[in-house]
């Protein structure tokens, strides 16, 4: 029977916040605060009334009855860090380091978490694979440990999600920014969906933005609206002699509710009875797993088998890869405790002379048909397509790079054992062709945004609008183009490059930067000396350093522009 928050156990939980607001230290601050909240506006007025209220409406017999609780031991005033406690939560707890929001979207947010039990239980089933390793991760750079819950928000820890705007993996990134931040997307694997390489990308990312703002909720909502858009709309609330705190910015409603949600986390994995209560899953505060990098490649199934786990949770570790074969030197996650196993049993395969793998590649030739390939290593056409990731519609071209069976032995028994493939276009060799829309005469954005299936903050990130008029005629942009196409003649017409979260296309691979030197002048700031030179702030920051914090008048910036070979 699905777990439902009554108003009763709402009333006990309001009854368990003197427990946490004995304690003066941080950890209890969005446990007292908000957690007492829950009780409704007109609750918390009766409970104000004097014994002797004489409200007509309340007579003996309808008042509530009344159990008196046992107060639970009062937490001591500090924490002691000299000590490694056994659950994941405790320590998580013990390194929160970011402000508390305390506001009604907390609240919603909160309640909605609350009233699905069996979600939150899902959701901390998953992340026990992974919670440790970021928890360290953001230890080790001194970053607040609540941002931990961060991939609960954008991806519910499942490292297969993948949205309507292409963001994959635990973090959701982008193509573009997943390439700014060096995450490989080829035909063998997706570092978008890599746990180690993702997590350093995310946190990367976040400390840049955080660097950039110097506000924790600036930074989440740049994180998640772009960090353009969130400079846009502080400039605009200084214009306006307004606040620009990330209360009083002006933002799309997915944003809006960004930090809320990450906040309601906080407040719930604050608050050891609720969690109880709740009956979520403890995490323990050891190692889930580590990495060992074979010399060969090897078949997921294989090392699956090496390692004595079921291929479906080493594909849960190792959800990167978009083939069934792993490439040669790619580190491998294996669960801690498996990791003797695995490497005694890879010993005893090789010292057999037995094959890691029973895949090869194969470059396709000019005028040749999969139908004709399939047969020539003994496999079907759908196992060759199914294997390869290929679908109906896909026009193979020369060039297309195949996996084929590596000699006899390729059967029904090991087209079956293979992991189910990500949903990518990972195998098509040719750019995808970029969607696009023309504005009608009286449309505004927002109408766009429903006809095209495109959030409207997506639009303005894709076509760098700084508003939501768009003149009749104009050309919108739906998805952010492939790097690989030429920029657009069209002068206004953003360029179809692969574009990250702040809507201006990165620095291409294939170009050679050229130097050049600019004198900061009176009014400048760093977002709009990136616009000026269509570059990157954090780009900018990377280049001249600390410098970058506080900028003078005459001050020299080193910039690098992108130029053709």
């Amino acid at each position: 029977m699905p777990f439902r928050i009554t108003r009763p156990l709402l009333l006990v939980l309001f009854a368990l916040a003197p427990a946490v607001q004995a304690s003066d230290s941080p950890l209890n601050l969005s446990a007292a605060s908000s957690l007492g909240s829950f009780t409704a506006t007109a609750d918390r007025e009766a409970a104000t009334q004097p014994a002797d209220s004489t409200d007509p409406g309340t007579t003996a017999e309808t008042a509530l009855p009344t159990t008196e609780l046992a107060a639970p031991p009062t937490l001591p005033d500090t924490i002691d860090l000299t000590t490694t406690p056994d659950d994941l939560f405790v320590r998580i707890r013990n390194g929160f380091g970011m402000p508390n929001l305390n506001d009604n979207l907390v609240l919603s947010q909160q309640q909605w978490y609350l009233n699905r039990p069996d979600y939150l239980r899902r959701m901390v089933d998953r992340s026990a694979r992974y919670l440790h390793h970021i928890v360290e991760e953001l230890e080790r750079r001194g970053m607040p440990t609540e941002l931990a819950f961060l991939p609960m928000v954008e991806s519910s820890y499942n490292p297969m999600a993948y949205s309507r705007a292409h963001a994959s993996g635990l973090w959701q990134f982008i193509p573009s920014t997943g390439k700014n931040y060096n995450l490989k997307q080829d035909w063998w694997v997706d570092q978008r969906r890599d746990i180690v390489a993702a997590t350093s990308a995310a946190l990367d990312y976040l400390q840049t933005i955080y660097e950039m703002h110097g506000d924790w909720f600036l930074a989440l909502a740049s994180y998640n609206w772009g960090e353009g858009a969130v400079a846009r709309a502080i400039k605009k609330n200084e214009a306006k002699g307004l606040p620009a705190d990330y209360q009083n910015l002006t933002m799309p409603a997915e944003t809006r509710n960004y930090v809320p949600k990450l906040q309601a986390l906080k407040n719930i994995f604050s608050n050891p009875q609720l969690v109880a209560s709740l009956d979520l899953p403890q995490v323990p505060n050891r190692a889930y797993f580590a990495t060992v990098t074979p010399n060969a490649n090897i078949d997921v199934k294989v090392a699956a088998k090496l390692a004595e786990m079921p291929v479906g949770e080493f594909v849960a570790l190792n959800p990167a890869h978009n083939r069934p074969v792993i490439k040669s030197e790619t580190p491998l996650v294996i669960p801690a405790e498996k990791l003797e196993t695995f490497q005694a049993n890879l010993e005893n395969h090789q010292e057999e002379d037995k094959p890691l793998s029973k895949w090869q590649t194969y470059t396709l030739k000019s005028g040749e048909k999969l139908e004709k390939v399939a047969p020539r290593f003994g496999i079907t056409l759908a196992d060759l397509k199914r294997v390869n990731g290929l679908n109906g519609k896909l026009k193979t071209t020369a060039g297309l790079t195949l996996l084929v069976p590596a000699g006899e032995g390729i059967g029904t028994a090991d087209m079956a054992a293979l992991p189910e493939q990500p949903r990518l276009p990972a195998a098509d060799p040719t750019p995808a062709k970029t969607a696009a829309v023309v504005v009608r005469k009286g449309e505004t954005l927002a109408a766009i945004a429903r006809r095209s299936g495109v959030n409207v903050a997506e639009l303005r990130r894709i076509n760098r609008l700084a508003g939501d008029r768009v003149a009749p005629g104009t050309r919108l942009m739906l998805t952010a183009a492939p790097a690989t196409t030429p920029p657009a003649a069209a002068a206004g017409t953003p360029t179809k490059a692969a574009h990250n979260k702040t809507g201006r296309p990165p620095v291409a691979a294939n170009k050679r930067p050229r130097v050049t030197r600019y004198t900061v002048k009176r009014g400048d700031t760093l977002y709009s000396i990136a616009r000026q030179f269509k570059v990157e702030q954090q780009d900018l920051q990377r280049w001249n350093g600390p410098a970058t914090k506080s900028l003078q008048p005459g001050q020299q910036l080193t910039i690098q522009l992108a130029q053709n070979d």
